[in-house]
């Protein structure tokens, strides 16, 4: 490719509404789970956001997130594998290590930000939406969805000896 064909193919790539990300949207809709968009509030603006469940959603591409690259720390500007649905180009690879070191940085500041103000967050991967895997990784969000809401209201006891609630659930082992 022509350093001008290339310039034109990434030009063209979109952050939001992503085919990977409409899959998502569109099981969480299917399946009765109410979101919004990109919430210009939170850290980061995560692409779904659950208010209901306290939880944010981030479907990450594996090439611009750099999904299971790992980078050497003696020469950061190389990295040590390429994964199996991510590689380096293997032209201007010292802009892209960059670019891919400073996304998962920026990722990882926004996931502790969200951490600190109390949100949840998943991070979903493009090549976890692939046909072969997508049934099972939707269904595991929405698992993970119910179960982090129901974690959170569980049913307290008071004890009018005791000054400190307990939770009927872990006492009876449901949990």
């Amino acid at each position: 490719m022509t350093p001008e064909q290339r310039h034109a193919n990434m030009a063209a790539i979109h952050s939001k509404d992503t085919k990977p990300e409409l899959v998502v949207r569109r099981y969480l809709w299917r399946h009765g789970f109410r979101y919004r968009l990109n919430h210009p509030r939170l850290p980061g603006k995560p692409d779904i956001v659950l208010r209901k469940y306290k939880t944010c959603i981030f479907v990450n591409g594996c090439f611009w997130h750099g999904h299971h690259i790992r980078f050497d720390g003696d020469d950061p500007a190389m990295p040590v594998a390429d994964s199996a649905c991510c590689r380096i180009p293997r032209t201007n690879t010292a802009f892209w290590v960059r670019k891919i070191r400073r996304n998962q940085s920026r990722d990882q500041r926004v996931e502790d930000e969200l951490a600190t103000m109390g949100w949840n967050s998943i991070t979903i991967w493009e090549c976890q939406l692939k046909p072969k895997e997508r049934e099972k990784t939707l269904e595991s969000l929405a698992y993970t969805l119910v179960r982090s809401f129901l974690d959170g209201h569980r049913v307290k006891e008071y004890d009018l000896d005791e000054e400190t609630p307990r939770i009927a659930a872990e006492e009876e082992g449901e949990f």
